[in-house]
């Protein structure tokens, strides 16, 4: 007999700038999200450089749960994604200081000790992963704490083992650090010896699905439950493109937000020069699938220009209201290379860009946000348009999803600069993937990743924007 019940679960998902916890509902025909707890979280300046407060952050996740098992008792378990590549180190038991910040600028010195030992080709080769220079590899090799530690766990795990107890690695994020063997899926612990780091760091692997373990008595007895903790795909991007509704091999993605994810999805790795020279990478998302894409700088371009002028202004801005003026440009605005290194790190963005531009700034902060949005559209178009010629696809559709979808102007814009339309939608893709993926392994629904995806295009039908509407 089918069982047509509808399931609670508790998603934990945190962004580079903030977090939230959200109840997900999923049965046959119902998916959807009630929003619990959002907070904001950030880099924090200590005197040996750039971290996580991760004490707030574990705090501010406890408490969300602890409200979402009060609103929804039936709560049946938990699961966690996160941003990639950072991590917490441990000894006995006990977490070594906070994590590190990948924008931390340590990273320079541990690209160059890294590539003097291992050639970036061979790295490619071994690990499919494009050139990020706070990769885990590199984080690592620059971290002086490293001696001392006896586990390394990335964020969601590290989490996992706070609420459980239990050390493990889940795939889809661990295929961002640089040590897990592209075809293999496993740890390289070969690389890992040549590039200096300890094996003994690296926690046993699981797939997506695989229940970790059960709350410890301290944490069940704060969240109000005894539940268990589900690792889902616990890269966010990984989670964002299972709720993705890829319809066929001739659609790409786009997870937007802080970063734009753009490529496609495949069951094979494509190792070519090529694609090593266009610094695309190979990530491991759910059941086996390689997510084959390249990281644009998405809308931290627009958050950090709209900062820089709030701290100029001393009051907040609308930022619907600057969309919308931005919206209504008609004259021609210039185009920056929206990757440019320059452009990674807070501070001055306005002035950084400017200073990118082929001609003078534009006069008014509607036209300026207006080149950052084509700036970033135009990226994202060449991205798409490369991943086509690597994969050898002939793609008819741009799925673009996250935050990024809510952004019309952006959306429209990266559908007139690809020629090609962009179904918006759904925004919550990352927190849908962590419910899609805890509802199946609880048998709230059952199928492939497609079957995941029918619900997902079911419930949730995308906004579509025709190039040169």
């Amino acid at each position: 007999m089918n069982d047509t019940r509808v399931r609670a679960v508790a998603a934990v998902d945190l962004g580079a700038t903030s977090g939230r916890v959200m109840i997900g509902r999923i049965g046959p025909g119902v998916l959807d999200l009630e929003s619990v707890s959002r907070f904001p979280h950030g880099a924090v300046e200590r005197v040996d450089g750039l971290h996580w407060d991760f004490a707030a952050l574990y705090e501010h996740v406890v408490d969300g749960l602890a409200e979402a098992v009060r609103r929804e008792p039936s709560i049946e378990s938990i699961g966690i994604d996160s941003w990639a590549v950072d991590y917490g180190l441990l000894r006995d038991g006990e977490l070594l200081g906070e994590p590190f910040h990948y924008r931390d600028r340590r990273t320079a010195r541990g690209v160059a000790e890294v590539h003097g030992e291992v050639p970036f080709a061979e790295l490619y080769e071994r690990n499919g992963l494009q050139f990020l220079p706070f990769t885990t590899l590199y984080q690592f090799r620059a971290d002086p704490r490293l001696t001392e530690a006896d586990t390394a766990l990335l964020i969601p795990d590290l989490l996992a083992y706070l609420l459980t107890g239990r050390r493990v690695a889940e795939r889809t994020n661990a295929s961002t650090t640089g040590l897990l063997g592209v075809r293999s899926g496993e740890w390289d612990t070969e690389l890992a010896v040549r590039a200096g780091i300890p094996p003994r760091l690296l926690p046993e692997l699981v797939d997506a699905g695989t229940v970790v373990g059960t709350l410890t008595p301290g944490v069940a007895a704060r969240i109000g439950a005894s539940l268990p903790v589900v690792a889902v795909a616990s890269h966010d991007t990984a989670s964002a493109v299972v709720a993705v509704p890829l319809e066929s091999s001739s659609s790409a993605f786009i997870s937007c937000g802080t970063w734009g994810l753009v490529g496609v999805e495949l069951r094979a790795p494509v190792l070519t020069d090529d694609a090593r020279e266009a610094n695309f990478t190979h990530e491991r998302g759910a059941d086996g699938r390689y997510r084959f894409l390249h990281n644009v700088t998405g809308l931290w371009l627009l958050s950090e220009t709209v900062r820089a002028w709030e701290a100029e202004d001393g009051a907040p801005i609308a930022l619907p209201e600057l969309l919308a003026a931005a919206s209504a440009v008609t004259d021609q605005v210039p185009v920056f290379d929206a990757n440019d290194p320059s452009l990674s790190a807070p501070g001055d963005m306005p002035a950084r860009i400017a200073a990118l531009l082929p001609q003078p700034a534009p006069s008014t902060r509607a036209a300026f946000v207006r080149s950052i949005i084509e700036s970033v559209a135009a990226a994202f178009a060449e991205a798409v348009h490369t991943a086509a010629e690597l994969s050898g696809r002939s793609l008819d559709r741009i799925h673009l999803v996250g935050g990024g979808a809510l952004n019309d102007l952006l959306c429209q814009a990266t559908a007139d600069r690809s020629g090609l339309p962009v179904l918006a939608g759904p925004v919550e893709a990352t927190a849908l993937g962590n419910v899609l993926i805890q509802g199946r392994a609880l048998g709230a629904t059952r199928g492939t990743l497609e079957d995941l995806r029918a619900l997902v295009a079911a419930t949730h039908p995308p906004k579509v924007f025709a190039p040169g509407a």
